[in-house]
């Protein structure tokens, strides 16, 4: 550690930290534009200049190290004159158009130009303009003329999103910021620039010029999408969100957000949005009442039971449903007779119920810190994209990342190690990887498996999973919902234990873990593939959009079309040709719940904004209809004591989380040939709120699904990209536009879930048919 003094007050900074290092951990503020704590030292914008003893001249707090003895005067005469010249040179060009700009109140610029700029500028001459650029439908570059050139955005794309979309074009007073020529910001974190910018240069596309940000009251909240429980201000004007910024939180989300987490809000004020119960009555809707409604469900559940018995019955929730609405619904079900309830909409392999409860099985802070990591069955940029944020800086400081999966697309970062095989086929790629780990340490593979020979890459793998600690086994999203997924477990669990690493999945949703805790998974009853495949006489449905939600959404169509009854919860218009009844429940902004994240994490939030119209949260409405049908423990007065009921007895949460199973891995039959599908679900299709997100929807990775195919399906079909190709699973057809991607393996297609352009197809794995047009 090294002394310093900064203001005649004595700090302890390791050895390589900066001046500005030390004035942080005092809590002296020095002014600064281009200096941010998660960022490396750019010191461009000169801001920081401080005085140091026998320094001849004013020097950069960013980018001077400490040295023993070192005297700071951070506001000293020298150092104040420094910084007014500093700002009198920031604002030369600067177009001064505060009462328009809608950095206006939250820019540090202004801020420090109150403290550190003149009344008056000595500058007379033509100031310099800046041609606007298009950077896509998120962030605006209208006002690039602003910019002061600190470069954040550069380097927050080149260091934390792995992508350099922005450069620095020019010198002097011709530099200026711009995308590449022709291309729009495509990173799923692009909106953190916007945040980082320290002028208004760089803006909020869809929230731009409709508010001030003095008008807006700020309320913290939870991701309600994918299942790192991200912390967010959620900003309110009246009864609308109208942005949604991080929270900073260092052991979840740093102090950054998904785009996914940043712009989803516009879907909460979609023309789409539910607002009154509604019944079809003679085949047309009808808005009554919700006595009316509660009373017609509650009354149908009775004779479907009376007539065909409580298994008849089945109720499904999705993933991204509260910890309460998931307690209330299996408790609704249950206390109808029912154990046909679930949440795992996308999962195919139930083989594991009850002996497994998936989740990280380490700390999100843990997971930055791994030095070898094996990814399986994961589109992890799209699926996590700020866990891969975290992997992406771990292999900064060393780390190893091996891979096995049916795709080979770019993570912007360093792969060491990688399996790319058909999903039919990861399962021998990992008995490769068990018998190369065996023989490397000299140990026994299970039965079985003395004829399995290992590749080279598995090989690799296995080595690099014993060089070094910590490290971690990931299942990913696509092992999860895989046909094997028991089996992979069960290989990837052994590997784990052989190699002393953690074996965690990376949970789909917000909620995946709570689902599990709240106990909305069947005992003896049906789970979400039985619940279809079997059909029953009445589905209550939580926020499911079943042809866009469901593992097949074939089966999931032909049950709902043929059912008595079916009872959509949801806070938007959809499922009119099945449902008989629509009921408005409130999204995660409109009421108060809890999110359990992949590490175990639970996070109550509150509502942000009064529920829109007739709106009511789920958890009311659930409760209410517990009270019709005469079910017993149905008296609670809060979202709060559902959660404390649920959680009683599990001040820590991870205790009741397991990964482990008792299944041993055993060698299968080889797989069958013919073409076969690989889904992934596009991250702006995940669940209802992201699909109806206007912005979201224009950008690159909300393009309709093309047909992937490899090369040699190509040329055995004679197609190009672009050609059109007609693609077939089960009683469903596609006409999708094909690309061509050289990494595919032979055998898969890739066809992406979770659209409406592909929801007429069956299961997101197994086999599929292609042909040209």
């Amino acid at each position: 550690m090294v002394e310093i003094e900064i203001d005649g007050k004595k700090v302890e900074v390791p050895a390589g930290s900066m001046v500005m290092d030390a004035a942080n951990k005092l809590g002296t503020y020095i002014p600064h534009f281009c200096y941010h704590k998660k960022l490396t030292i750019a010191a461009n914008c000169r801001m920081c200049l401080v005085e140091v003893e026998k320094a001849p001249k004013p020097l950069p707090a960013c980018a001077t190290p400490v040295s023993a003895g070192m005297i700071v005067r951070s506001n000293s005469a020298k150092a104040v004159e420094a910084q007014k010249g500093v700002m009198e040179f920031l604002l030369i060009n600067h177009p001064l158009d505060c009462p328009i700009c809608d950095q206006g109140g939250e820019c540090q610029l202004q801020d420090l130009a109150v403290g550190y700029g003149k009344s008056s500028s000595r500058y007379e001459e033509e100031k310099r303009v800046v041609t606007p650029k298009d950077a896509g439908p998120l962030i605006s570059m209208k006002e690039m003329t602003r910019c002061i050139h600190c470069t954040r955005c550069v380097r927050f794309g080149q260091e934390i999103a792995g992508v350099m979309e922005f450069g620095m074009l020019g010198r002097g007073e011709h530099a200026e910021i711009t995308a590449f020529v022709g291309k729009t910001v495509d990173s799923e974190l692009s909106g953190n620039m916007i945040d980082l910018c320290p002028v208004g240069a760089l803006t909020s596309k869809p929230f731009r010029y409709s508010a001030r940000t003095w008008e807006l009251s700020r309320r913290k909240s939870i991701s309600a999408h994918d299942g790192l429980g991200t912390n967010l201000v959620v900003q309110v004007k009246g009864a609308r969100v109208m942005r949604v910024l991080p929270l900073e939180n260092d052991a979840i989300n740093e102090c950054w957000i998904s785009d996914k987490d940043r712009f989803a809000y516009e879907g909460l004020n979609s023309a789409e949005r539910l607002t009154a119960p509604m019944l079809k009555q003679d085949g047309k809707w009808q808005e009554v009442s919700w006595q009316t409604a509660l009373e017609y469900v509650a009354h149908g559940l009775r004779n479907i039971k009376h007539e065909h018995g409580a298994d008849a019955i089945a109720a499904l929730a999705t993933p991204n449903s509260t910890l309460e609405e998931m307690a209330l619904l299996q408790k609704v079900v249950r206390g109808l007779g029912s154990d046909n309830i679930d949440f795992r909409l996308r999962q195919s392999d139930f083989s594991l119920d009850a002996a497994v409860t998936p989740w990280l099985g380490m700390s999100v802070a843990d997971f930055g810190l791994l030095q070898r990591a094996f990814v399986i069955g994961s589109f992890l940029r799209k699926d996590h994209p700020l866990l891969a944020a975290r992997l992406r800086q771990a292999v900064k400081n060393g780390a190893k990342i091996s891979l096995l999966h049916a795709t080979d697309d770019d993570l912007l970062m360093p792969i060491a190690n990688k399996i790319i095989a058909a999903p039919s086929d990861w399962l021998a790629a990992l008995h490769q990887v068990i018998a190369a780990v065996a023989q490397a340490k000299s140990i026994a593979a299970p039965a079985g498996f003395e004829a399995v020979e290992a590749s080279p890459e598995a090989k690799q793998i296995a080595a690099s999973l014993l060089s070094g600690e910590p490290g971690a086994i990931l299942l990913g999203n696509a092992a999860a919902q895989h046909p094997q997924a028991a089996q992979l477990h069960a290989a990837a669990q052994w590997i784990a234990d052989a190699t002393g690493t953690t074996l965690g999945f990376l949970t789909e949703a917000a909620n995946t873990v709570g689902g599990y805790l709240a106990n909305a998974i069947p005992g003896k009853g049906a789970n979400a593939i039985d619940a279809f495949a079997q059909p029953r006489k009445a589905y209550l449905l939580l926020n499911v959009e079943a042809e866009l939600d469901t593992f097949n959404p074939q089966a999931a169509r032909a049950a709902l079309g043929q059912a008595e009854m079916v009872v959509v919860m949801s806070a938007f218009q959809h499922g009119a040709d099945y449902a008989d009844v629509l009921l408005p429940i409130a999204p995660f902004t409109e009421t108060s719940g809890t999110f359990v994240s992949c590490e175990g994490r639970a996070q109550s939030f509150n509502g942000t904004v009064k529920p829109l119209g007739d709106t009511r949260p789920a958890w009311k409405v659930l409760r209410v209809l517990g009270n019709l049908l005469t079910l017993t423990g149905f008296d609670y007065e809060t979202s709060e004591a559902v959660r404390d009921e649920v959680l009683a007895a599990r001040s820590d949460l991870t205790a009741h989380l397991n990964n482990r199973s008792t299944l041993i891995p055993h060698v299968a039959a080889a797989a069958p040939g013919g073409l076969e599908r690989v889904a992934d679900v596009p991250i702006y299709f995940t669940d209802a709120i992201v699909r109806r997100a206007e912005s979201l929807q224009q950008t690159t990775d909300a393009h309709a699904p093309k047909v992937w195919i490899s090369t040699a399906l190509a040329a055995k079909l004679n197609v190009a990209d672009g050609a059109s190709l007609k693609v077939s699973q089960g009683n469903g057809q596609a006409i999708l536009v094909a690309a061509v991607d050289a990494k595919l393996p032979a055998n898969a297609v890739r066809v992406a879930a979770g659209h409406a352009s592909t929801a007429m197809l069956g299961a997101m794995f197994g086999p599929i048919s292609v042909e040209s047009l």
